[in-house]
This record gives structure tokens, C-alpha cells and sequence, in this order.
């Protein structure tokens, strides 16, 4: 399956850059273990952040950063058969999980209950 990575990026930094690069390791973590049993693991902001540089983007939360990372996600849920929804506040990924939802996409809140990782807790 290919899996989105859902879980706080932004979130509660203040904006800090390394705190946001903090949160987007927290979300990588999982990806190996979702690769070794089979899965492709998807983050938004593997994609969204290559874009919103190629067009300009320097300030997190400008109206580019807006424009792009929010629909980044929408899009890749089109494509997406489950969401691993990680820990913490996140209005993104809650907004992801209801687009999950909506769309009868699978939804894990716990790494061991995807398919193939309950060897991975």
C-alpha cells in the first residue's frame, strides 16, 4: 500500500525550522518499517517542500507556503490507501484523516496495526 505519514510538521514550533525538521524526522521514522513490510510510505512534506521552493517559497506560512502544502496533501490522498495517523495536535493531519475518512481510506493511529508491522511496535 502506499501510506501517508500523517502528524504534527508545523505545529506547535512557532515556526522554528529546526523544530519543524525535528517533527518531520519524528515522521520519517515509521517509514522504514512500513517500506520493510511491503508498503510505500508517503510524507506531504516530501513533496510539498521541494515545490514550494522551486517556486519561490522563504517564509513559512506565506501565502506560497499555504497555496501549496495543505493541497499537497489532498492530492496525494487520492492516490494513497491508508493514512498512519502518528501522535500529536495537527490541524493538517486531522484534516487528513477526515479526507481519509470521507473517502473510505483506511486510517491507523498505531504503526503495529498497519498490515505486515506488528513485528514493528
Amino acid at each position: 500500500m502506499l501510506i501517508l505519514i500523517a502528524g504534527p510538521y508545523r505545529s506547535g514550533t512557532g515556526d522554528d525550522v529546526l523544530k519543524m525538521q525535528e517533527n518531520l524526522k519524528r515522521l520519517e521514522h515509521p517509514s522504514y518499517a512500513l517500506f520493510k513490510a511491503g508498503h510505500l510510505p508517503m510524507i506531504g512534506e516530501w513533496v510539498a517542500l521541494p515545490v514550494w521552493g522551486a517556486a519561490g517559497g522563504r517564509k513559512v506560512g506565506d501565502d506560497l507556503y499555504e497555496e501549496i502544502f495543505h493541497p499537497v496533501a489532498g492530492r496525494l490522498l487520492q492516490l494513497c490507501d491508508a493514512v498512519l495517523r502518528l501522535p500529536g495536535a495537527s490541524k493538517g493531519a486531522d484534516n487528513d484523516v477526515r479526507i481519509a475518512e470521507e473517502r473510505g481510506i483506511p486510517v491507523y493511529y498505531r504503526l503495529e496495526d498497519v498490515p505486515g508491522c506488528s513485528e514493528y511496535p
